[in-house]
């Protein structure tokens, strides 16, 4: 299998593809030409010429509008959001159209919204949002965050594939931090299936995005001091593995929850409200989050590295949790 950065698979998924079903085109900002602001589909567009990789107006509702379209029509479009904090935007399209149109009409629609999320990169309040909980909260939506390269390219290509509009995120941090060996060709991770991806007996972390790697930095340290930590990375928000979740409770008896979005109704806070409704009994101590502060990033290197979690942060609250 070839060695692939996290970039490189997203870029993989497309391209198979592609190649694959003549219906999948790709539209969004400087996407062509350009190849991308990340460069994600540097050379798509001498492969697959300007009628499958559309350069569009800067108007992510005209891109989202002109998806849905396409994809009633019996395409299967992937938009890219230049940045995904853009998608706002869009808002409208996406939440109140795409969302609900299988519900109103009957009708699927096939549609892929990917782009980079997250922050750590010194973006600032405009270019470093993770905007999962949004889309969690619509009904119609799925919402995808990989922290693997072989997953971001599985995950991608079973939204492609999949019926349903898919919000696709991408930590724009992990593009060419992160590498592993990839499956060659066509290779399909299901959507909804969460991933242990270190066994452990003595607590649980429940992450996804970069958080899942902190959550792993963390528990190899704590592995030090005699501490086996169990790291299940959730990959898919919605369809949300609860199977999988409460599988590693009832194991452990105490988790930590740590995402990188903020935390007033991140997505870990429904993660919690499933753990306490369903395995209460099974808990030895309170359900924790590790969370980014309420607050917009700043642009400012040391006060971003401020209001993110990070890995001493993670490692206190297990600590915390391993005391109770």
């Amino acid at each position: 299998m070839p060695e692939m950065t996290y970039l490189e698979a997203i870029s993989d998924a497309l391209r198979q593809e592609m190649r694959r079903d003549p219906s999948v085109f790709l539209l969004g900002e400087d996407i062509g030409v350009y190849g991308g602001a990340f460069k994600v589909t540097k050379g798509f567009l001498t492969e697959f010429g300007e009628g499958r990789v559309v350069d569009t107006p800067i108007s992510e509702a005209a891109i989202i509008g002109a998806a849905i379209g396409a994809a009633l029509n019996g395409l299967r479009p992937v938009a890219e959001m230049q940045y995904i904090d853009f998608i706002t935007n869009g808002f409208n399209q996406l939440v109140n159209v795409a969302a609900t149109i299988a519900y109103r009409w009957g009708i699927p629609v096939p549609i892929v919204i990917r782009g980079p999320a997250g922050a750590g990169v010194g973006g600032g309040p405009f270019h470093s949002r993770n905007p999962e909980a949004w889309f969690a909260h619509t009904p119609g939506l799925k919402v995808v965050y990989p922290a693997f390269p072989a997953d971001a390219k599985g995950l991608l290509i079973a939204a492609i594939r999949d019926p349903n509009p898919v919000v696709f995120l991408e930590h724009k941090g992990l593009y060419r931090r992160v590498r592993q060996e990839v499956p060659s060709g066509t290779y399909v991770v299901p959507l909804g299936k969460a991933s242990v991806v270190r066994d452990g007996e003595h607590m649980s972390i429940i992450a996804y995005g970069s958080a899942v790697h902190q959550a792993l930095e963390a528990a190899q340290r704590l592995a030090a001091e005699g501490i086996e930590v169990e790291v299940v990375d959730l990959r898919t928000l919605v369809p949300f593995d609860e199977e999988t979740v409460l599988a590693s409770v009832h194991k452990t008896g105490r988790v930590l929850i740590v995402h990188e979005a903020n935390r007033t109704c991140g997505f870990g806070a429904e993660v919690a409200a499933r753990i306490a409704e369903k395995a209460f009994t099974a808990l030895d101590a309170p359900i924790l989050r590790v969370a980014a502060a309420d607050t917009p990033v700043p642009f400012a290197p040391s006060l971003e590295r401020a209001v993110l979690p990070s890995v001493e942060a993670v490692l206190a609250a297990a600590r915390e949790l391993l005391r109770f």
